[in-house]
C-alpha cells in the first residue's frame, strides 16, 4: 500500500478516534454532582420509608425512576398481563410471617417477642386452653428425673431452663462438676422432644435470665427470628412439627403455673438442698394463640430501554437495585443512600445522558437496558428473576454494568477518595477488562482497586450483588463498589453523608465504557472463566 494512503488511514482513523470521545465527553459531563443529589434527596428521603422490598416506599421509588424513563424517552421494556407496555417487570415474593400470638395466665395478657419468646415453629387452631403443669427442669436421666410419677397428658409443661446442682456445685445429671446435654443454648430441643413424647401439648420454659438481662435477650431473639419471616421466590411449604418452646420470663411462669416467682425459688433451693426433683407440682390453666400466615409481595424490576441503530438486537444492561432494608425494630427508617440509592441515581444520570446523545442523532449501536431491579437486600431476587425471565434474550445481551455503593467511601481509603473496587471485569471476558481500563486511564484518572475480584477474598462481594445473575448466564459483568462503611445497613446511611464530587466520576467511568460496548464494531468476547 502506497505510504501516503497508509498515513492518510492513519490519520482519518485517529481523528474519527478524537471526535468519538469528544462526543463522549460531552453527553458525559452531563452527568453532575448536583444532579445525583437532586435524586437522592428524593430517593433517599424519609417520606419512602426505607424502600423495603414490596412497601409502598419502594413503589414509590419505582414509579419515580419510571417517570424519568418517559421523561427521558426510554421506551417500556416490559408488558403488562392485558398486554400493554410497562416499565415495570412484575414478579411475586413469598414468606411466612408470624401472626397473632400471645398468652394467657393469671387474667392477664402476656406480649409475644415481649413478655416471651419462641424457639422452633407451632401454629394453633385459634386459642387454645389447656392445664398446666410443673416438671421441674424437664430431665429424664438415670440419675435425675424430673418426670418420675407425673402425668403430663395434653398439658403445657413449665420447666426451668439448665439443669440443677446440689448444694456443694455438682450437677446431679452427671453427678460431677461438668454441664450435661440437658444444658445449653440447644438444650430446649431436647427437653421439648422429651415433654412431647410424653403427651405433653406445648412447652414453657422459664429463663435463666432475669429484669434487664431478660429484656435484652427477648430484643436479641426478636431480631433472630426474622429469619423466619424470610421471602422466598416460591411458595413456602413450613414444616411444622409443634417442637417448639416458649421461652418466658420468671413472672409469666409463675403466673401459668398459678403461684409467686418466690414459692418457684424456693422450689428450686429445695432441690438444691436435697439433690432429687421436687415432689410438690404447682399448676394452673395457659391459654394460647399462634398464628403462622402466609403473605404474598408484589414486587416489580424497572426497566427502560433505549433502542439502538444498526446493531440494536444486541443490548447492553447498566443495572442497580432499588430497594433497601426500609424500617428497623426501634422504629428507625435506613434510608439506604448509599445502599442503593447511590445506584440508582447513576441509572438516573446515565439514561439522560444516554438519551440526550441519541435526541441529538449520537445515539448508540447497540441498545441499552436501564435495569432497577429489587429484592436485592432478600436474595438478588429481582435480578434472578430477570435472568430467568429476561425481558431481552441474555443471548444477545453484551454485558452487564452493576452500581451498588458508590457514594461512600471505605476506612481503607479515607485519605485518598478517588478510587473504585472493580469486581469481575476480567471473570468472563478479557476485552471487558481492557475497555474499562482504557475508559478510566483516558478519562477518569481514579484507582481501579481489584482487591475484592480475588477468588480468595473471604467477602466474596462478586456473588453478593445483583451482577452475578448475569454472570452465571455466561453474561460479562463489572461490578462498581466502594466498600462497606459504618453505616451500612443502619439508620446512619443518610443523604448528607453522600460525597457526590467523588460518585461523579465513577459514573462517567460506567458511561464511558457503556460508550464503548455500545458503540464498537464488534461485540466483546466471551474468553475466560474465571468465576
Amino acid at each position: 500500500m502506497n505510504k501516503y494512503l497508509l498515513g492518510g488511514l492513519l490519520m482519518t482513523a485517529t481523528l474519527t478516534q478524537a471526535q468519538e470521545s469528544t462526543t463522549a465527553t460531552k453527553y458525559a459531563e452531563t452527568i453532575t454532582p448536583a444532579d445525583l443529589k437532586k435524586h437522592l434527596l428524593i430517593i433517599a428521603s424519609d417520606s419512602l420509608e426505607g424502600r423495603d422490598t414490596g412497601s409502598p416506599g419502594q413503589k414509590k421509588a419505582a414509579d419515580y425512576v419510571a417517570g424519568h424513563f418517559k421523561q427521558y424517552g426510554l421506551a417500556p421494556a416490559a408488558t403488562e398481563a392485558d398486554g400493554t407496555e410497562s416499565y415495570f417487570q412484575k414478579y411475586n415474593l413469598y414468606r411466612k410471617t408470624w401472626g397473632e400470638v400471645y398468652v394467657k395466665a393469671d387474667g392477664k395478657t402476656y406480649n409475644f417477642n415481649q413478655d416471651f419468646y419462641l424457639n422452633g415453629l407451632l401454629s394453633t387452631q385459634g386459642e387454645v386452653t389447656v392445664p398446666t403443669v410443673f416438671a421441674g427442669y424437664g430431665i429424664e436421666a438415670t440419675l435425675y428425673n424430673d418426670y418420675k410419677n407425673l402425668d403430663v397428658k395434653d398439658k403445657a409443661v413449665v420447666i426451668w431452663q439448665g439443669e440443677p446442682q446440689g448444694a456443694k456445685g455438682i450437677y446431679l445429671v452427671n453427678d460431677n462438676d461438668q454441664r450435661s446435654s440437658w444444658s445449653g443454648p440447644q438444650a430446649w430441643q431436647k427437653k421439648a422432644a422429651t415433654a412431647l413424647a410424653k403427651g405433653a401439648k406445648y412447652v414453657f420454659m422459664i429463663s435463666e435470665k432475669e429484669g434487664k438481662e431478660f429484656e435484652q435477650l427477648v430484643r436479641q431473639r426478636s431480631v433472630m427470628s426474622r429469619r423466619l419471616n424470610a421471602m422466598s421466590m416460591k411458595p413456602i411449604q413450613e414444616s411444622l412439627s409443634n417442637m417448639a418452646v416458649f421461652t418466658v420470663s420468671s413472672e409469666l411462669g409463675a403466673a401459668l403455673l398459678n403461684t409467686t416467682t418466690r414459692k418457684l425459688n424456693d422450689l428450686r433451693e429445695e432441690i438444691t438442698k436435697k439433690e432429687k426433683s421436687v415432689a410438690k407440682v404447682p399448676g394452673g390453666q395457659v391459654a394460647l394463640k399462634v398464628e403462622r400466615n402466609s403473605e404474598i409481595i408484589q414486587t416489580e424490576n424497572v426497566a427502560g430501554l433505549l433502542e439502538g441503530t444498526d446493531k440494536k438486537d444486541e443490548i447492553v444492561v447498566i443495572s442497580a437495585h432499588l430497594d433497601h432494608i426500609g424500617i428497623s425494630a426501634d422504629g428507625q427508617i435506613n434510608n439506604g443512600a448509599d445502599d442503593d440509592g447511590s445506584g440508582t441515581v447513576s441509572l438516573l444520570e446515565l439514561a439522560e445522558a444516554f438519551s440526550k446523545a441519541k435526541a441529538e442523532g449520537n445515539g448508540p449501536r447497540r441498545s441499552i437496558l436501564f435495569l432497577n431491579v429489587t429484592g436485592e437486600e432478600k436474595g438478588l431476587f429481582g435480578s434472578e428473576y430477570y435472568a430467568e425471565n429476561p425481558l431481552l434474550p441474555l443471548a444477545n445481551t453484551v454485558a452487564d454494568l452493576n452500581i451498588d455503593m458508590i457514594g461512600r467511601v471505605d476506612k481503607e481509603h479515607a485519605n485518598d477518595p478517588k478510587y473504585v473496587y472493580v469486581i469481575g471485569s476480567d471473570k468472563l471476558s478479557s476485552e471487558l477488562h481492557a475497555i474499562s481500563e482504557a475508559a478510566n486511564a483516558e478519562h477518569i484518572g481514579y484507582k481501579l482497586d481489584y482487591t475484592y475480584n480475588d477468588p480468595k477474598d473471604p467477602n466474596r462481594f462478586y456473588y453478593r450483588s445483583d451482577h452475578y445473575n448475569f454472570a452465571k448466564k455466561g453474561v460479562p459483568i463489572i461490578f462498581y463498589f466502594t466498600g462497606v462503611h459504618e453505616d451500612y445497613h443502619r439508620p446512619g446511611d443518610d443523604v448528607e453523608k453522600i460525597m457526590f464530587d467523588k460518585q461523579a466520576p465513577i459514573v462517567k467511568l460506567v458511561f464511558y465504557t457503556a460508550w464503548q460496548l455500545a458503540n464498537r464494531e464488534e461485540r466483546i468476547k466471551v474468553d475466560s472463566n474465571k468465576q
